[in-house]
Parts: structure tokens; sequence; C-alpha cells
């Protein structure tokens, strides 16, 4: 999080923007800006709470104001930005509260999702999640791992055929990233999530339900959790070290 800039336009000091200068495909120029800012507040680029201006960004992918508009409406509904009245966006702070939350819904909507699945799945899907797991396992990059992690859940519950539940736990998973990011650098988790991922797949082949949304359920209350504490604990600490340092009293001095 320390290359995190405070503000638009992003740059780093030395090799100029960090968001691509790509011309911008008329018919979805909002949507690119959208995933163009979303991916940077994911990535750390963009800090909690740094502004996003609209003239700046406008002038960044060299477009009018109306589809950084309609790009800042949509993050914001999607929870990456906050708009107020005569303030402008800024980028939505991390919160614990939210963390914890976010990861209280998957752990329904997926304990669900994993239930509908396994009584269809076949040789064929069960060899693709299990690709997918390794793939997960074998990655050593934070930000590719949280994509491998993302492809291997949503390759568990495939099968169910339930696209508007796939869509919901879709949004959980963007939504969910930038914490599961933080959870990367802890020690140990990585190899805790691989080995819970390897169980899960054991209990999906086996078509053992009750297992298998028993194992979802805590593995992702498991992680709101972890990062829950995580978060408060860092809030704290930033508090604490921005607190003015008292100063002992001198000791007063008899008169001689």
């Amino acid at each position: 999080m320390s290359e995190a800039t405070s503000g638009f336009p992003l740059h780093d000091g030395t090799a100029g923007s960090l968001l691509p200068e790509a011309a911008v495909p008329r018919a979805s120029t909002s949507r690119v800006i959208a995933d163009a800012l979303r991916a940077a507040i994911v990535e750390g680029t963009l800090a909690p709470g740094a502004p996003l201006r609209q003239d700046a960004i406008a002038r960044h992918f060299s477009v009018s104001a109306i589809p950084v508009r309609e790009a800042l409406r949509q993050l914001e509904s999607e929870g990456w930005a906050r708009v107020e009245i005569h303030k402008g966006a800024t980028v939505a702070p991390l919160s614990a509260a939210e963390a914890r939350e976010i990861y209280e819904i998957r752990s329904a909507l997926e304990s669900l999702a994993i239930g509908l699945a396994i009584p269809l799945h076949t040789a064929a899907t069960l060899n693709e999640c299990e690709r997918l797991c390794k793939v997960a396992e074998q990655e050593p990059d934070p930000a590719l791992y949280a994509a491998r992690n993302r492809a291997f859940h949503m390759s568990l519950y495939a099968p169910a055929g339930r696209p508007q539940l796939e869509e919901l736990m879709a949004t959980l998973h963007r939504r969910g990233e930038r914490y599961l990011r933080l959870k990367l650098g802890l020690p140990s988790y990585k190899g805790e999530s691989d080995q819970e991922h390897v169980a899960l797949l054991d209990a999906v082949r086996r078509h053992d339900i009750a297992g298998a949304q028993a194992l979802v359920v805590r593995h992702l209350l498991g992680t709101g959790e972890l990062l829950y504490r995580f978060i408060t604990e860092r809030v704290q600490a930033e508090a604490a070290a921005a607190q003015p340092k008292t100063r002992r009293p001198r000791a007063s001095r008899k008169p001689t």
C-alpha cells in the first residue's frame, strides 16, 4: 500500500501514469473507466479516501464529464467510491465491519450454491475444479492469487446453473478482493487457505453436501473475522500513532 496515491491523476513520479492511456471504446466508455478505477483501488494504487476528481479523470481518458459521472455512480453503487454533494467523489475507506459483512453474506450464498451444485457435478467439472485448485496453490503473486482464488470458488458452484446467484457471488468476490489482499499479507494465510480448498474439493468429490457446506461457511467466516480484527487493530494503531506525545512536566526548582 506504500505506493498508493492520495488523488488523481495517478503518477508514480518516474514512469508516468499508473492507469492505461489506451483509447477508450466509445460504446463502453463509462464501463472502461469504472474498470480502470476499480482495478487501481483494488491494487492499492488509489488509496482509501483519495479524491476522484471528474475533471482530472476526464482529461486522463480524453473524454467528456458524462461517462466519468456514470463510472463514478457505478463505483458508488458497488461500494468502491463515496459521492457527496459539494464535495465530490472519493475512494471508499477500508472498513472492518464491511469486510466481515461481505464474508458473512458470501458464506450464506456460497453454502447455498455448493449444495445446489454438488449433485450436478461430473467427472469433467470436478477435474476442472481440481485444476483451478492447483493453479491457485501454485500462484505466488498475491494480485494473481486473488483471481485464481475466485476462479476456483466459482468453479465449485458453476454446475448449479443459477445465473443470478452467480452474479451476486461474483459481485461480492470483487467487493472483497481489496480486503483479501490485506489477508494475503498475513503470515501463513495462503498455506491455510490452500489446505482448506483441498478439503472443500474433497467433500465435493464425495458428494458430501453437508460437509462441503460446513467447510465453505467456516472458510469464509474465518476470513471475515480475521480481516475484522486485522483492520480494527490497524486503525487503532494508526490512531494511537497520530496522538501527540505528552511531555513530562519539568521538575520545579526550589529557590536557593
